[in-house]
């Protein structure tokens, strides 16, 4: 590997491994997933490529050697993302202790990681994720990481019993988006880091879910149940 050069990229759909990404191209990739994800989450799958670029602090031109096209680099984001929640719950499992208080954390660290950025890339990309083994198998891995993370607070007998995967997935999701013109970045991320430790508190087990008039079902059989 020559000097300066960092990880190698496989080729896209071909299997055969591409030269070695060198760490200035690869710091750059980095910064524009990182930028891709922030501007998603406000703005959705339709913003201005050049807004991502800016945040970025790289060109254009740069943004597009990297992705040759929105649908390139909205499939790298849902992959990125997908990747460092995966490794935030596979660390959270690993955690000793209270199970409820690594569920806690791991949401804090997916709220960081802007897992809303996924939401609106899998609804456009839909009919191509089916066909897209990579990132179906990264959904299905992350997928189950987390239900086993709220799988142990609900044996734990601290996550209240109506309290589901989607109900915590769209609580973050909700939560992760800023609302606009009211606050700077730095200080809505702290206003949604407060919420999520309220809602937390609400979700314990305990007389909550009388309190609140639940159903007793989880969002998801909610969902399956809705016909």
């Amino acid at each position: 590997m020559e000097a300066g050069s960092g990880v190698t990229e496989m080729g896209l759909g071909t299997g055969e491994p591409r030269r070695p990404m060198r760490i200035d191209a690869r710091r750059n990739r980095e910064r524009l997933l990182s930028a891709a994800r922030q501007v998603i989450v406000e703005q959705g799958v339709d913003a201005p490529l050049d807004e991502i670029a800016r945040r970025a602090g790289v060109g254009i031109a740069t943004l597009y050697r990297r992705f040759p096209d929105r649908a390139a680099l909205l499939r790298a984001v849902a992959l990125d993302v997908f990747a460092k929640v995966t490794e935030q719950a596979r660390a959270a499992l690993a955690e000793p202790g209270d199970p409820f208080q690594a569920l806690a954390r791991y949401l804090h660290r997916a709220l960081d990681l802007r897992i809303a950025a996924v939401m609106p890339v899998l609804a456009t990309t839909e009919p191509a994720s089916e066909r897209d083994d990579q990132l179906r198998k990264a959904r299905e891995e992350f997928a189950g990481l987390f239900a086993a993370l709220v799988r142990r607070a609900h044996e734990s007998a601290q996550l209240r019993r109506d309290v589901g995967l989607g109900d915590l997935g769209l609580m973050v999701v909700r939560l992760a988006r800023p609302l606009p013109g009211l606050f700077d970045p730095e200080f809505d991320s702290k206003v949604a880091h407060r919420q999520l430790d309220l809602l937390l508190d609400g979700l314990r087990a305990g007389d909550g879910a009388a309190a609140t008039g639940s159903t007793g079902l989880t969002l998801d059989e909610v969902w399956r149940n809705k016909d």
